[in-house]
């Protein structure tokens, strides 16, 4: 048997993969159920679903003809990880309020077609006043707004 769809085949492998990592650190957290979910019910069931859709994947890559995989873009990839390392830096010691436009102007520079404008300012402030809004204040998600940084700055319940 020939694959003749690469990209289904390698998509499904990192699926598979990726599957394989949440089902193993999940192993170990109480499952519940779907009323009562326990912490180890979103790994588990994410790793299934990943798992159940790499496989028809990868099936799929050996049965319908598809596109060759084009080179691999480097600097894009190398922006947008770097975005995600800074924010997974600055959460704890700058707050989300720094850490997401962080995380977004630096991912942003991975695409040739971005603008740094007004229009561009206002809406990544949208989005982090509505991350913060939602996340932390509405669901009560434990990400410090302002991080340790400003620790004996501003009042402790600004920090959470």
């Amino acid at each position: 048997m020939r694959i003749r769809a690469e990209k289904d085949f390698w998509a499904g492998l990192l699926y598979v993969l990726l599957s394989a990592g949440f089902l193993w650190l999940g192993r170990d957290y109480k499952m519940g159920v779907a009323s009562r979910m326990g912490p180890g019910y979103f790994p588990i069931v994410l790793g299934w679903t990943l798992g159940a859709f790499g496989v028809v994947s990868i099936v799929r890559s050996f049965l319908t003809d598809g596109a060759p995989i084009g080179k691999i873009a480097w600097k894009t990839l190398a922006w947008v990880s770097a975005g995600v390392l800074a924010f997974g830096v600055l959460i704890t010691t700058a707050g989300l309020l720094f850490a997401l436009p962080v995380l977004v102007l630096l991912s942003s520079l991975a695409s040739a077609e971005s603008r740094y404008d007004l229009k561009g300012l206002l809406i990544l402030l949208g989005l982090t006043l509505f991350c913060v809004l939602v996340f932390v204040k509405g669901l009560g998600v434990p990400m410090p707004v302002l991080g340790s940084w400003f620790d004996g700055i501003v009042p402790p319940t600004w920090q959470r």
